[in-house]
């Protein structure tokens, strides 16, 4: 750990994963994206320079792990190791969604836990601390030897459904792993939690098998930390719409939505699909299902406290993040 510089400030740059994300950041905050100049020679290889000192700074990378994922956890090494070289004071590491996250332990023999290795990949690059938001396993901050501030959107989702009917609601977790953070969402909702009993036989496939909780003539809320595919949601909503839901409505933090994810979702019997702009949506999509929110604020509010030495934890008490 270096020390802590006499000449304090604070600067943040954006990698290429996300970049509307950042602007809206440096907005909140006040200040300028620093100016990075990147390139890629003809074999591929990633070339980084920062245009401007960064010597004695606390300096905040935002980069976040949105496809192609591999390339950008390279992009974002790179920059680390340019800013460990040029003398930063601090290093910080704004990654709203963390890549490699549900390879966090192993199921079978001879698999990695990837989940770790990136962690190990961070620290080695130079990364000072780590700002994340809804890992997919909490038990991930044990990965780190550096301190790890863990937000989450929840607030910010379960505001938006607050403007909604919610006298005949229920949050339903996808799976059994999801219950406690399902319980957190209908907690700030004060609305009931039922379960459904998904099994996974393959990689990207999960069967729903029971549902545990009253669903019959109530509209139901899907809480998750991300959507990939969007095949076990679908089947979700059917289900709990054959079980004698009224209206389904899905949310999550993280909007990964791989391969034909966007089309699947936008032709649901989903009521509206809710995210946040932890993963930027590239292409072309159904606003009218889905629904995007900004976390912007809050991590440029959890930037500042983290800047000024202040408790992150006194965000989620009450304090509007939107």
């Amino acid at each position: 750990m270096r020390d802590y510089p006499t000449n304090k400030r604070m600067m943040l740059f954006s990698g290429s994963s996300n970049p509307s994300l950042a602007l809206k950041v440096a907005e909140y905050l006040n200040i300028e994206l620093g100016q990075v100049e990147r390139k890629r020679f003809k074999n591929g290889e990633i070339y980084i320079r920062f245009n401007e000192s960064v010597r004695g700074a606390d300096v905040f990378i935002m980069q976040t792990c949105s496809d192609p994922v591999n390339d950008n956890i390279m992009e974002l090494l790179i920059m680390l190791d340019a800013i460990k070289r040029a003398s930063a004071g601090m290093i910080n590491v704004v990654m709203p969604h963390y890549g490699y996250a549900r390879q966090d332990k192993k199921s079978e023999g001879r698999e990695p836990i990837t989940a770790k290795l990136l962690a190990d990949l961070l620290q080695v690059a130079g990364m000072d601390r780590l700002i994340v938001a809804d890992l997919h396993i909490s038990t991930i901050q044990g990965f780190f030897d550096v301190p790890v501030d863990h937000i989450t959107a929840i607030p910010i989702i379960a505001k938006y459904f607050k403007e909604k009917d919610l006298s005949n609601c229920v949050v339903v977790s996808p799976d059994v792993g999801g219950v406690k953070r399902a319980s957190i969402f209908s907690k700030q909702l004060e609305l009931p939690l039922a379960i459904l009993d998904k099994r996974r036989p393959a990689h990207n496939v999960a069967e729903v098998e029971h549902i545990v909780g009253d669903v019959e003539d109530k509209d139901a809320i899907i809480f998750d930390d991300l959507i990939d595919t969007g095949g076990t949601l679908v089947e979700a909503i059917n289900i709990l719409l054959n079980h004698g839901a009224k209206k389904v409505y899905a949310a999550a933090t993280h909007p990964i939505f791989s391969g034909q994810a966007l089309e699947l979702l936008g032709n649901s019997k989903a009521e509206e699909i809710v995210v946040a702009d932890t993963i930027p949506i590239k292409r072309d999509y159904n606003k009218n299902k889905i629904k995007q929110l900004s976390i912007g604020n809050l991590l440029a509010k959890t930037i500042k406290k983290v800047y000024d030495c202040k408790s992150v934890s006194d965000l989620f008490k009450g304090e509007d993040l939107v």
